[in-house]
């Protein structure tokens, strides 16, 4: 039978419903979500599911299995791909250390989407400032009165003028 060894011992399947269920606790946790908190997500990701079908997941004997829609829905909810959800933990990293990653991951997502929405900002001022000449000096100038800080003013100045943020 597949995963069996040949001295009768399981080999750990790489992708198994174990894994998941191991996840789904691991990336509860990591986020600091109650079981309660990770049932309502799922139901409002579409699957409909309450706190003790998240607790026998996690913990029940037997487990409770798990169907392929809430596995897709816990992929959406943790922001994982499904293959990385049915994968086992990394070894060596402990929960302080995956809180760290999380949040390093989740700002430098938000990082990027805000130099994108910046660049986006500048590239319709310059276009403004092409087809509106005249305004430019009045648009500097508001730029320094919503920022305080010239140094700034000028630096986002400088972006305008070359006609984006990158």
């Amino acid at each position: 039978m597949a995963g069996d060894r040949p001295d009768g011992g399981e080999v750990p399947l790489l992708y198994s419903e174990g894994n998941v269920a191991a996840r789904v606790a691991l990336e509860r946790e990591v986020r600091g979500w109650s079981t309660t908190e990770l049932a309502e997500r799922v139901t409002r990701a579409g699957v409909k599911m309450n706190q003790t079908a998240v607790w026998r997941i996690e913990n029940g004997t037997p487990r409770r299995r798990i169907n392929l829609d809430e596995a897709l829905a816990f992929s959406r909810v943790f922001e994982l791909p499904l293959e990385e959800l049915m994968s086992p933990p990394l070894e060596g990293l402990d929960i302080d250390s995956r809180r760290l990653v999380q949040e390093a991951v989740e700002a430098f997502y938000e990082a990027r989407d805000a130099r994108d929405r910046l660049h986006h900002a500048v590239v319709a001022i310059a276009d403004h400032i092409k087809t509106h000449p005249d305004s430019s000096r009045a648009i500097h100038e508001q730029c320094l009165r919503l920022m305080g800080d010239e140094r700034d003013a000028r630096t986002l100045s400088g972006d305008i003028a070359d006609g984006g943020h990158y």
